[in-house]
């Protein structure tokens, strides 16, 4: 029986991690955590008979703590990791509040299901080095980072020539007049159903940006042997180009249950219920190239890559900082991408050393973007 700690359990890849649990016989859930969604949070802890909670807002820690026991803050999330006997963790939460459950299940050698890009892109090199360290294993839940994992186990070093990221292109495709974009258009995403804040990074493509950073960080490929394609009906979710000129392809219905089955069952896999492919009834499948001059925030997360250092993190927070500027309705929708681009030339980037440069550079991002942002 594997034991499990879910951090982020109320968000839709934790739901759907609990749906696919429940269907297995060989999973067990240990702990459960979320940010704010006390009164799910408590539902879900009835529901699977756990005692061992946490949330990372204290106000609705306080609120749940009158049921049940809780633990408070994001040390309490850190202590649920560390203090609760279990084989994995999948780490589920949304933005750099995904870092410090990352750093605290890596460095208890504890094997990580990772749901949460921005760990990978605040903190890649420093994650991957604790969990080489530490002998821990990474194990990628993102749909197209799951599909290169199973793409390349058993490849030998010096087969791999690139690696490709499919994008669905987002509502807007082929659209350029994006001024006026409302904050409901951005939210109806016509493949994936996903929280707010990733809905809006998939519209931007920001998503993909974010994605090439922690396929850089996962796989350790060089930017430049990384792409992207447009892929609008989402069946292919990525490919792996060998040196002999063969492409091999992952392909499947777009549902997370499979990639999170995958690895929350890894080495192993379990039956998911889901539909196989059929190819007769898709009739065909297409590509294109991404418009890096309409969706500008794929162009910055790539020339915050090749800076390295602190910019990938201010990146990442100038974009949390304007996406959720966008959904109160206090920017527009291209607002965005000139917001991460004043941002990331106020502050260039430095090297990093430890976490704690990667706390200072995300604070000072926060602070700059919201002033651009006001």
């Amino acid at each position: 029986m594997r034991r499990i700690v879910i951090v982020g359990s109320t968000g839709s890849i934790g739901t759907q991690a609990l749906d696919v649990v429940e269907g297995s016989d060989g999973l067990e859930v240990v702990g459960l955590a979320a940010a704010s969604s006390w009164e799910l949070l408590l539902e879900q802890a009835r529901r699977f008979g756990v005692e061992r909670i946490a949330l990372a807002d204290p106000d609705a820690a306080a609120r749940a703590a009158e049921h049940a026991s809780v633990l408070a803050g994001a040390e309490g999330l850190v202590e649920l990791i560390t203090d609760t006997d279990c084989d994995l963790v999948l780490n589920a939460l949304v933005g750099s509040a995904g870092l410090g459950p990352t750093v605290a299940t890596l460095g208890e050698g504890i094997d990580l299901a990772l749901a949460n890009k921005e760990s990978l892109v605040v903190g890649g090199e420093l994650v991957t080095a604790l969990a080489e360290a530490t002998g821990a294993q990474l194990i990628p839940v993102d749909s197209e980072h799951s599909a290169l994992f199973q793409l390349l186990e058993g490849r030998r070093p010096g087969t791999v020539d690139r690696l490709v990221l499919t994008a669905s292109g987002g509502p807007f495709r082929g659209r350029t007049d994006l001024d006026a974009v409302t904050r409901e258009e951005a939210l109806a995403h016509p493949t994936w159903d996903m929280g707010g804040k990733i809905t809006i990074d998939s519209a931007t493509l920001m998503n993909k940006g974010l994605e090439l950073i922690e396929a850089h960080h996962l796989f350790g490929v060089p930017y430049e042997r990384l792409d992207v394609v447009v892929h609008p009906q989402s069946i292919v979710h990525a490919l792996v180009q060998l040196n002999d000129g063969a492409s091999l392809a992952h392909l499947g219905y777009p549902d997370m249950r499979v990639p999170i089955s995958y690895a929350l069952h890894h080495p192993d896999r379990a039956d998911v219920p889901v539909p196989h492919l059929d190819l007769v009834e898709l009739g065909r499948l297409t590509f294109e190239a991404p418009d890096t001059g309409a969706f500008a925030c794929l162009r910055l997360a790539r020339e915050a890559a090749a800076a390295g250092g602190t910019a990938p993190c201010v990146l990442n927070a100038a974009n949390e900082v304007a996406v959720h500027a966008f959904l109160r309705g206090d920017l527009s929708f291209t607002g965005i991408a000139r917001v991460i681009e004043s941002t990331l030339e106020e502050l260039p980037a430095k090297a990093v050393r430890h976490f704690s440069d990667l706390y200072e550079a995300d604070t000072q991002a926060r602070e700059v973007a919201r002033a651009v942002a006001a």
